[in-house]
């Protein structure tokens, strides 16, 4: 994706980038929902509050110590005074770095605990979120909304909070002594603030704009980095001669983010060197002013006076450039905050009812009601998916649901789970809707064992407790003997503690699928979906695995999702999806009989097998499978650079 492009889901409010300052949230408001991510620590920051005012006091003492000892304990020789005076100075540095550490300490657990919300609040978010959402949004951009922008906010939240109020006491409490010293030298220094408060505006306006092109960049390439260098993008990239083609598109990303950054660290640079000389030729101004009043017949002014006087000038000057800078910061913040917050706003399709069933005992009867289905595009619903669907399983039965390609098997598999919500008619279960049911109640009811397995990069015992984390390792072996893949884990050098691997690719497709199925059986679900857990796999590893579906079927209510009809022809009921409608229903032979659809289905199934009895009886003379990997028999475990 373009940095440029708009996804999807992103609420209606937000702009494409370009668009300067359309859509974005009013900042007052925005700044609001800021202030409360940090309402539960304000015990806390009300500590560092009182820290940062001590701190500022003490700071502000030492010039008027200095003013004493110049104009009154040196030329008067009195050396107790004197010591007294500098004692006092020294105990001012004392107690402002103390105080200092103590507000830095407690300001950045404030801010860490406030980012651990931020993360933590994003990432619940997105658990909720139908699947739909992740099928429209490339997982680099999720993973750099958590990590870039929320890790861009670290300085923001962690030291700017501190930072403004500590310089903002700071710049009051020395306007404050200044007039105390000498009100009309405090006027010359004060002349030119205004100008500088509107320059540091308008340097933050720009940096704002720069940061949100610059994470939109990031975010990019995060998921280019993300989808190129996986295990299967690392496949498909070398397999296809495009790695030449991957590393030249990274790097035009690359290219852009370079542009943005020195765009972002030199936006208003000039500007604020600018700041930064007046400032600096300040006390040259101070010292040029009081000698011409002292030439010209005005009110002098004492030279410990003047020196207390630029000293006090130099602690103003720094908190205000710093102040300024503060004020470049948040505003450059505020897009990083509102990409955060357009995530905390998505809408939640798949919602728990405010007092949701719970089911101790599922039997596992399964009825589609009059079902439709429509995917929500994020531009409006599209043309129905399935439309009219009336089917019962009974609780211990079986289903298959056959079709062409696109007919909506898949989708209707997804429907019992809930990973969609139906757009008409309901999916019960035991009599009850599923969106009435508990989001616990429902997991424990519904197993799925879909085509592409998903394995952590983590040990297989690992894997298997993803399912049920208490499981014994007593129950982690019967379910892999159930699923016929425990003699080949204890093959392994490492047994169930081998590493898997990314994405499980040490291990070979039926081996994935087996320890899928080892996974489902150890959570013991009522009703099963099977959704062609079998169709990538050549016609030997499909036995084996199909042993394993069988045991992982007993006894269960079961809806399989069927490419190959080989694996369904003893179902209880078969119904065959067309343009998502059930054209066809009925055992195998009562099929076969109506000579319809599904009689088509078998018929060019039986073209298929040769095809694939050949492609098996090649790969066991070569002893590789169908990509050319070793076979598993020969080698019970390949090194993680080898893929299947």
């Amino acid at each position: 994706m373009h940095p440029d492009d708009q996804p999807a889901w992103t609420p209606a409010r937000t702009a494409p980038a370009g668009a300067e300052g359309a859509g974005d949230a009013p900042a007052p408001r925005q700044v609001r929902r800021i202030l409360k991510l940090f309402r539960p620590y304000r015990g806390r920051l009300a500590v560092v509050g009182l820290l940062v005012g001590a701190a500022s006091l003490a700071s502000v003492a030492t010039p008027f110590l200095l003013k004493e000892i110049l104009d009154t304990a040196i030329p008067e020789g009195r050396l107790g005074l004197l010591s007294l005076l500098a004692l006092g100075m020294i105990l001012s540095a004392v107690l402002t770095s103390i105080f200092g550490v103590l507000q830095t300490l407690i300001s950045t657990t404030v801010g860490q605990r406030v980012m651990h919300d931020l993360r933590t609040a994003v990432y619940g978010r997105l658990q909720r979120m139908s699947l739909a959402f992740f099928t429209r949004t490339r997982t680099g951009e999720v993973q750099s909304r958590i990590a870039n922008d929320i890790g861009g906010m670290q300085a923001t939240v962690t030291s700017t909070a501190t930072s403004l109020v500590s310089n903002l006491t700071s710049v009051v409490a020395t306007i404050v002594a200044m007039v105390a010293l000498d009100w009309r030298l405090t006027v010359v220094t004060l002349l030119l603030l205004p100008l500088f408060v509107w320059i540091s505006r308008r340097v933050g306006d720009e940096r704002k704009k720069i940061t949100t092109q610059r994470q939109k960049q990031m975010a990019a390439m995060a998921a280019t980095v993300t989808e190129s260098l996986s295990v299967s993008g690392i496949l498909l990239g070398r397999t296809m001669g495009r790695s030449d083609s991957l590393t030249r598109s990274f790097a035009e990303e690359s290219e852009g983010l370079v542009d943005l950054e020195v765009r972002s660290n030199m936006a208003g640079r000039w500007r604020m060197a600018i700041i930064t000389i007046v400032m600096s030729a300040m006390p040259a101004v101070i010292y040029w002013t009081a000698g011409l009043a002292f030439q010209f017949g005005g009110p002098s002014v004492s030279v410990g006076t003047l020196v207390a006087f630029v000293s006090l000038q130099q602690n103003l000057f720094r908190p205000t450039v710093s102040l300024l800078s503060t004020g470049v910061q948040i505003q450059a913040s505020l897009a990083l905050f509102q990409r955060i917050f357009e995530y905390l706003d998505l809408p939640i399709d798949i919602t728990e009812p405010d007092e949701p069933v719970r089911l101790d005992q599922v039997k596992g009867e399964v009825r589609f009601d009059d079902v439709e289905f429509r995917y929500d595009d994020g531009k409006g619903a599209s043309a129905a998916i399935l439309t009219g669907i009336d089917l019962t399983v009974p609780a211990g039965g079986s289903l298959a649901v056959v079709g062409p390609t696109g007919a909506g098997k898949s989708t209707l598999g997804c429907l019992v789970p809930r990973l969609y919500d139906v757009t008409g008619g309901a999916v019960l279960i035991d009599g009850v809707d599923v969106r009435d049911l508990s989001f616990d109640t429902l997991a424990r009811a519904v197993g799925v064992v879909s085509q592409e397995t998903y394995l952590f990069h983590a040990t297989v015992a690992d894997n298997l407790r993803f399912a049920k984390p208490d499981a014994t390792d007593e129950e982690l072996h019967a379910a892999a003997r159930a699923a016929q893949i425990h003699d080949h884990i204890t093959s392994l050098p490492d047994g169930y503690d081998t590493v898997v691997g990314e994405r499980g690719h040490r291990f070979s497709g039926g081996e994935k699928q087996r320890l899928a199925i080892a996974r489902t059986i150890l959570r013991d679900p009522p009703v099963l979906i099977l959704d062609e857990a079998t169709s990538a796999l050549d016609t030997r590893t499909e036995h084996a695995v199909q042993e394993a579906i069988d045991a992982l079927s007993a006894n269960r209510t079961t809806i399989t999702i069927a490419h190959r009809l080989s694996t369904v022809r003893g179902a209880d009921q078969i119904v065959v999806l067309d343009g998502g409608h059930a054209v066809e229903r009925g055992t195998h032979d009562e099929l076969l009989e109506q000579n319809g659809r599904y009689a088509a289905l078998v018929r060019r199934d039986a073209q298929l097998e040769p095809a694939r009895a050949s492609q098996t009886e090649s790969a066991s003379v070569s002893g590789a499978g169908p990509l050319g990997a070793p076979d598993q028999k020969a080698s019970p475990l390949r090194p993680m650079e080898s893929t299947r």
